[in-house]
Parts: structure tokens; sequence; C-alpha cells
């Protein structure tokens, strides 16, 4: 016989070591009480259903949220600022070892929004609530999930990049032209003078008239 126990609502950790202990779930909406799982009475997952074996611990979620959980924790950055919440993980289903975090820029319930990824090692300390990283911003994370503003706004970014690009070429090639101009006038400056200085010698007026067959 199947039973429904409600959908899962938060996990069971340990985050000194990263590794997963199991979850909890709410069996209706108007029930205080929570069932308890262990990562081990997992027998198959199908789609986003998990069907285990057993029976559950009971609960109340006042005592689970005394429980250390680093979901929708913080990220802290290596100068103490916020940059973001840690949303989700992957893990491995036998040892419960998380392999990473995913790391959403607001608030991580919106539905598509996007998800960068954290490594461990990449974690100096965690607190309650806290984990403190050594990157400076999101962008020095790699990018797991894009939503479609992110993806507008970098593609928006790639155009204003390449409109700057093409507006230091243009502004270089102007430079050179001018600097080409400048030079050519200087040229024909100084050849206009030596036109007048060297070439037209100074003739008295008898000579031109000795010269001028009209006279």
């Amino acid at each position: 016989m199947v039973l429904n126990y409600g959908n899962g609502e938060n996990v069971w950790m340990h985050p000194p070591v990263h590794r997963i202990l199991g979850w909890y779930s709410r069996p209706s909406n108007f029930d205080l009480k929570r069932n308890v799982w262990r990562l081990n009475q997992i027998s198959q997952i199908i789609d986003n259903e998990i069907y285990v074996k057993g029976d559950p611990a009971i609960s109340d979620l006042a005592t689970l949220n005394r429980f250390p959980n680093l979901i929708e924790a913080n990220l802290i950055n290596a100068n103490g600022s916020k940059i973001g919440v840690i949303a989700d993980f992957l893990f491995e289903m036998k040892t419960g070892k998380i392999k990473y975090y995913l790391v959403s820029r607001s608030n991580p319930k919106i539905p598509g929004s996007s998800r960068w990824k954290l490594n461990i090692e990449n974690i100096n300390d965690q607190q309650p609530g806290l984990v403190f990283c050594k990157s400076n911003s999101l962008d020095d994370l790699s990018l797991t999930k894009s939503s479609l503003k992110n993806e507008f706004l970098q593609k928006g970014k790639k155009i204003i990049n390449r409109f700057d690009d093409i507006k230091n070429i243009a502004s270089n090639r102007l430079e050179n032209w001018l600097e080409e101009d400048e030079d050519i006038n200087q040229n024909f400056d100084n050849k206009k003078e030596s036109f007048y200085n060297d070439d037209i010698k100074s003739r008295s007026f008898s000579d031109k008239k000795e010269d001028d067959p009209w006279i």
C-alpha cells in the first residue's frame, strides 16, 4: 500500500562536514507535526517523487528549526558583504556528501531565477544563517542556470562592450587621421615658404622691360 506523507519541506543536514542526514516533510497545510526521514530510507526517486521505506519519526517545526541548516543562508564575500543566498545543493545519494551548493542572487523561492555554483573549497566558514566564501562577487562563480532576465542583461552588456570597442576604434582612427592631416599641412606650409623664398628671384623693372616684346 502506498501512503502519501506530504511534500518535502526542508533538509536535515550537518553543516560542519557538508553532509545530508535526511529531510522532513509536511503531512498537510494545517498539520503542525513533521515527518522526519533518514537518508537511507529512500528506496527510489522518480521525477519529483521520493519513495521511502519504513516509518518516519514525528517531530514539530519548533524543534526542527533549531537544527543547523545552510539553506537560505546569506552568502558573504571576502569583503564582508552579502552577494547571494544559498538556494540548493547537489549531493551523493549513498553517502549524503554535498558536492557543491547553488546560490541565488535574490529570493531563492522565485521561480526561474539564476543559480551559481559554489564549490565547497570556496567556503571559508559557516554559521547559522551565514556562509563565508573567498569570492568577491557572483561573477567569480560559474553560472549553472541562467534566467531570462540574466540572459537579457548579459546580452545587453555584450552589446554595450562591443559598441565601446567600435567607438574606441573609430576614435583612434579619427585621431590618426587628424595627426596625418596636421603633418600634411605642416609639410605644405614648409613647401609654400620655400616656394616663395627660394624659387622666386626678385627682378628689376628694367630687366622685365627688356624681356617683354610688347614694351
